[in-house]
């Protein structure tokens, strides 16, 4: 047997997995092949979207199903031995495990990041790979854990025998908890992005301790009581019967795993002394959900519960870690024991991206001024100063500017799908039902339908709360515009929201990552794999704040009357830095409006004034580039530059496409690279995306090539005299081919399968048809011949 002709796959299965069996790996429990480290960053240009290529390693070695331990990089045995290391080393990071190999068949090169003797990589024969209980132990003496710690951080997660395992940044999550509590840490932050899985998390972390038994009776605290049922009955089900929700004035002690809102302990004394029922020492473990808010300040009563169950190890989920003058999470805490962030979540494919479309007013630009004397529709002097963005819809209303916002959403909806799940973010109640109105007028038609296809979900409005449940659920069509001010913030799973709207000025960090994170899950069964956010109040200048880790795709910026769909190619409230009102529901920012400067006590909420003109004043498109970049281009410029970085020539393209056995192949790594040839299609002004050849598009957009439509290269193949040499059901089956390539492309001529279709079920079976061509080889041959005559009649390829 010639080692150098098997493929890899073969290498892996005739060398490296029996070398793993003998060396004692368990190949059931202990060894995952094409082990999925990620789901492929969502590339969105235009209204396409694509995934990158998935990080997957060959082989990832676990001492116990919960603890990676090693990663194997496999090659065919054309390269040498260590070629995989620096793939596997890449891998190794993301899992943070310390043990690397690279195989070729002939050995294995080991990569030990803790070796003691300094010496960190050597060749081993492939009978001299390391046992699982080998590298379990010099893991477990660098970290300094003695053999009950090893016991506890060994401990099995929760599985119910499905696919559903943690991902690999959970693992870590889970682990790195895990392990900082066996050495006797008692106060723990975990900070991950929203949409990224804190609850499943918190539950793995909870059962592997309950489990055992190193923590017996525990404490979980949410914000918001459908999160707390939503936990109950999904993550947190396997509890079963040991698990109760804490209810006021109800101070049952025979259960185990405990959950309340963090409402109760912000309540009236009274409420809060359903607590002190339980002794100081009753718990031993409590995790506080969304721990950015009431927890971090030092005066707070959430402070004061935890204060009382001082004697607990306590972890602390947020999404957003507060860290202001007045307020920290980490000086609770201590420093994050891990970090998961948007960036990570969007690059690894686990969170959506997202474009903007920035949207500038000329009044909030340059300010209005009253004339003198002025009054408002109310018959209230205005009074004589400049107002400015930070004024509108707080102290001064400037109708038309609503009625503006409102047909910008509208039309952005008409142009895409005027049923996605959309959030606009006001500055207050008044504000929000302001808007609702308008939303209703400019969508009268739907709500003619269905008087919930706009409504005002806000803190006062019973009818609005009522309905919140039914905007989050995928299922649920109605509502789907939803107006709010702080309601909305935070803990809605709104898998399916497509469009976020901020007419609401936000200058905290911690805030505009929370309005993020409503978009940011994906929901494939809903087509949810990016979203859109609409800003007419410059609230996505703070991406420029170093601070902000989850770049958007695309920035567009309309101006006058242009469409807010993109072509395809200060002050804020009292809130901003310190969530410490008790209920969310019941916050004094939901719509309290301010009385006017200088006027103390006055009836005057705010001026309304109905007879001003606004209009939307500039445009551009605007990219990070992958440095982090904000740089402006057309789809077409980006898409020379990545031709650029693939190809070195028009020479070089053209050689890598004509040697190509399937042209479909080079197609979809350019698709992986974020070109989308219906996108750039439309840009260049072509009529439609599938009339031309993603090959002559290319050579279009790279090298300035006139471009040849399908159908006249197939025309040009007609008129030579090419088929002739064939047999008369072999030409009937190429010339129905080349009819396929002319209306869909070359993609699905290259399958086999189109043979199972019209009109080529009329030629014969699919195997009558092969037999035609002399067999399968010489079949594939006619088509890749044919490509060539279709691709050699350009004068590119000639």
């Amino acid at each position: 047997m010639d080692k150098r002709q098997l493929s890899e796959r073969d290498i892996c299965t005739k060398f490296i997995t029996p070398a793993i069996e003998q060396a004692g790996w368990d190949i059931a429990t202990q060894v995952r092949e094409e082990f999925p480290l990620t789901k492929g960053r969502i590339i969105v240009r235009g209204k396409l979207h694509t995934r990158a290529r998935n990080k997957r390693a060959d082989y990832v070695l676990f001492h116990k199903p919960n603890m990676p331990i090693a990663v194997i990089e496999a090659k065919d045995n054309k390269h040498s031995l260590g070629d995989g290391m620096q793939q596997g080393l890449g891998y190794a990071d993301m899992l943070q495990v310390p043990f690397v190999f690279s195989s070729n068949g002939d050995g294995f090169l080991f990569h030990n990041k803790i070796a003691k003797d300094g010496v960190i990589e050597r060749e081993l024969a492939l009978h001299e790979l390391p046992g699982p209980d080998v590298l379990w132990q010099w893991w477990a003496e660098h970290l300094g854990l003695n053999p009950a710690q090893s016991e506890l951080v060994s401990q099995d997660y929760y599985s119910d025998g499905s696919n559903k395992t943690p991902r690999y940044y959970q693992l870590l999550a889970i682990n790195k908890t895990i392990e900082a509590i066996a050495r006797g840490q008692n106060r723990l932050l975990l900070v991950m992005a929203t949409g990224t899985g804190k609850t499943y998390t918190a539950f793995q972390i909870i059962w592997r301790l309950w489990k055992s038994k190193a923590k017996k009776r525990i404490l979980f605290l949410a914000d918001r009581n459908i999160l707390v049922d939503q936990t109950m009955t999904n993550d947190f089900k396997p509890f079963g019967s040991a698990m109760t929700k804490i209810q006021k004035r109800q101070a049952n002690k025979s259960y185990e795993i405990y959950l309340s809102l963090y409402q109760a302990v912000t309540g009236t004394e009274e409420e809060r002394n359903i607590y002190k029922q339980f002794s100081r020492d009753f718990f031993d473990l409590i995790v506080i959900d969304e721990c950015h808010r009431g927890s971090a300040a030092a005066d707070s009563a959430w402070r004061e519960i935890l204060e009382y169950f001082s004697s607990a190890t306590q972890i602390g989920l947020t999404a957003t870690p507060k860290e202001t003058k007045d307020v920290s999470n980490i000086d609770y805490f201590g420093e994050p024991i891990y970090t998961y962030s948007l960036r990570q979540g969007i690059d690894d494919g686990f969170l959506a991206p997202y474009k903007v479309v920035r949207i500038d007013l000329d009044k909030d630009l340059t300010g209005w001024r009253p004339d003198k004397g002025m009054v408002d529709k109310h018959g209230n002097e205005i009074e004589d100063r400049i107002y400015n963005q930070r004024d509108f819809d707080r102290n001064l209303v400037l109708e038309k500017r609503t009625e503006l916002v409102a047909k910008k959403i509208s039309d952005f909806l008409k142009q895409t799908n005027r049923f996605d799940k959309t959030i606009v973010f006001c500055d207050n109640i008044d504000h929000a039902e302001r808007m609702r109105r308008a939303l209703v007028n400019e969508n009268a038609d739907l709500v003619a339908q269905n008087s919930k296809y706009v409504m005002r979900i806000t803190g006062d409005n019973e009818e609005g709360k009522a309905e919140l449940d039914n905007f989050i659920f995928p299922e649920s069509k109605y509502p789907v515009i939803a107006t709010t001010s702080k309601l909305m913030t935070t803990g809605v799973d709104a898998q399916t929201c497509k469009l976020i709207v901020l007419d609401q000025r936000i200058q905290s960090m911690t805030e505009f990552k929370q309005i993020i994170g409503r978009g940011t899950r994906i929901n494939e069964d809903y087509d949810k794999y990016y979203f859109t956010i609409i800003d007419f109040k410059k609230a996505t200048e703070l991406f420029a704040d170093p601070d902000f880790d989850g770049d958007p795709v695309q920035i567009y910026e309309p101006k006058g009357d242009d469409s807010p769909v993109p072509p395809e190619d200060g002050e804020s409230p009292k809130t901003d830095d310190g969530f410490t009102y008790p209920h969310a529901e019941e916050s004094p920012w939901l719509g309290v409006a301010e009385p006017l400067p200088g006027e103390e006590g006055s009836s005057i909420r705010r001026y309304v004034v109905a007879n001003v003109e606004v209009k939307v004043a500039s445009e551009r498109v605007q990219y990070f580039d992958a440095a982090g970049r904000l740089i402006t281009e057309s789809l077409k410029d980006y898409t020379r530059k990545a031709l650029a970085k693939e190809f070195s020539s028009l020479d070089d393209f053209l050689r890598r496409w004509n040697d190509a056995e399937k042209k479909q192949a080079i197609i979809d790594e350019l698709a992986n690279e974020g070109v989308f040839f219906e996108a750039l299609a439309e840009e260049i002004g072509r009529q439609s995306g599938k009339e031309f050849d993603p090959f002559d598009l290319v050579c279009h957009v790279a090298w300035d090539q006139p471009p040849l439509t399908r159908k006249e290269r197939a025309e040009q193949v007609k008129k030579r005299d090419y088929f002739t040499r064939y047999g008369e059901q072999a030409q009937r089956v190429l010339q129905a081919l080349l009819d396929k390539y002319a209306d869909e492309g070359v993609g699905p001529i290259e399958e086999t399968q189109i043979l199972t279709i019209a009109p080529f079920t009329s030629f014969g079976t699919p195997m009558e048809i092969i037999r035609a061509f002399g067999g399968l080889d010489k079949y594939h041959h006619a088509v890749h011949e044919l490509e060539q005559v279709l691709y050699g009649s350009s004068p590119l390829c000639a």
